[in-house]
């Protein structure tokens, strides 16, 4: 009897396909949502944590390893997550993980403030970003591969950039609904009521929508065939970390560096520099910045839809090369020039973080393509966090760097640094758009 998979060849997607995809998406979502909580909805209100005589800078290092703590669990996550997802099946890791990761979200919400806890207050605030990070790295590390195998591989492409596409959605969403809560509940002084509880509400909400996915998971998404029929794998990290798949690793990973440390200039370091050297209120990044994510959202399924016709290697390395080039251009005439005109500083900022982030609508289907069906759910997990690890750092990288040049420009040399990994990163891979999931045998997303 046909698999799903092998039916997928028809025009319409199998309802099973479709339930699964749009698990992906909206949990991929809800994942991207959670790791913006402290990003966006707790600076406001980061006074709540932190002693009142505590210096600014030290409240960044603070801020920073809430954000941080949350990257360092991802990678611990796609190793646990990873393996079950490989062992006991995809379905019942992203319950877990999705339920996980909603519970932690919870429990921050209610979290008392150094006011009441003193420094335990943002100690323990910091050890649930890091649980929940668990959490979030099980999710994507599940879900994503059970998507991918229910999609016929001439629509991978297009549906792997429409999951994917959950991040930049997530950013829109989020900051929309801090700026939402802040007029409805301004922030200022440890009194105010953005301080007290207005943030607490976007994490409720974070919490709620994690709990609604793990039941849509638990009732409506079925198992992947293809993991059943091939029965899984008894030790998978053992076979992802030898011979040949240990090369695909090692390759992925280079190119996952690229992805993070280009994501990061963009993600993590041109907010600051929007209101700093550009000289915007935090209300107009704001808006600049909703734009840009707003565009790239389409940038994302388009660059999944286009990597279908010309192929994932050749596309990912056409827009290596272009952030490189082009992007580096774009972000050195923003920084230098400051335009004084709203207008163009959107349309220069959207045109960056189109060129720099378009190419993660390729990463759930080319990550995915390179692993085999008993070690995928691994190999995806970890490719895609392990990486993180390094360009998470950026900061100090920067930091090395304005011993030589203007502490503004420090973010160039990231972005051509990231850039030249992922072009070299793709052109050390094989071309991966015609591997065939269903095929148990076939071996060609084995060879690099």
């Amino acid at each position: 009897m046909a698999t799903t998979i092998e039916r997928g060849r028809a025009e319409a997607l199998d309802p099973k396909a479709r339930k699964a995809i749009w698990g992906a998406f909206v949990g991929f979502f809800i994942d991207m949502f959670d790791v913006y909580l402290p990003v966006v909805v707790l600076a406001p209100a980061i006074i709540y944590f932190v002693s009142p005589e505590l210096s600014a800078s030290a409240t960044a290092i603070v801020t920073g390893l809430i954000f941080a703590s949350t990257l360092l669990g991802r990678p611990l996550g796609a190793l646990i997550f990873g393996r079950y997802a490989d062992t006991i099946g995809r379905k019942r890791t992203t319950v877990i993980s999705v339920t996980g990761f909603g519970a932690a979200t919870l429990l921050m919400a209610l979290m008392p403030g150094y006011e009441q806890w003193g420094i335990f207050s943002v100690a323990i605030f910091i050890l649930l970003r890091f649980i929940d990070g668990i959490f979030i790295g099980g999710e994507y590390t599940s879900a994503s591969p059970l998507a991918m195998e229910y999609t016929p591989k001439e629509k991978r492409g297009l549906y792997a950039g429409l999951i994917q596409s959950g991040f930049p959605l997530a950013f829109v969403a989020i900051s929309l609904l801090t700026l939402f809560m802040l007029s409805v509940a301004p922030a200022g002084g440890l009194d105010s009521p953005y301080v007290q509880w207005g943030w607490r509400i976007p994490f409720v909400i974070g919490a709620i929508l994690a709990f609604a996915v793990a039941l849509y998971y638990q009732f409506f998404v079925d198992e992947s065939e293809l993991f059943e029929s091939s029965g899984g794998s008894e030790s998978p990290l053992k076979t992802l970390f030898s011979g040949d798949n240990l090369k695909n690793f090692l390759q992925v990973f280079v190119l996952m560096s690229g992805f993070w440390l280009s994501l990061n200039t963009v993600s993590a370091i041109l907010p600051g520099l929007l209101g700093s050297e550009v000289g915007l209120s935090s209300t107009e990044v704001t808006i600049t910045l909703v734009i840009a994510f707003f565009v790239l959202f389409l940038g994302f399924i388009g660059a999944g839809a286009l990597s279908q016709r010309t192929g994932r290697r050749l596309l990912l390395m056409v827009l290596g090369v272009l952030m490189t080039v082009v992007g580096t251009f774009l972000y050195y005439i923003l920084i230098s020039t400051s335009p004084d005109n709203f207008t163009l500083v959107v349309v220069l900022t959207t045109v960056i973080v189109f060129i720099v982030s378009s190419n993660w609508g390729m990463a759930t289907s080319y990550i995915n393509e390179r692993f085999q069906t008993g070690i995928r759910a691994s190999g995806f997990g970890l490719g895609y966090s392990v990486a993180v690890i390094l360009p998470s750092f950026y900061a100090f990288y920067q930091a090395g760097l304005a011993s030589i040049m203007p502490f503004e420009y420090t973010v160039l040399p990231l972005l051509v640094v990231g850039g030249l990994l992922i072009v070299v990163g793709a052109a050390l891979g094989p071309e991966t758009k015609d591997v065939d999931f269903a095929e148990s045998g076939k071996t060609s997303q084995n060879n690099g």
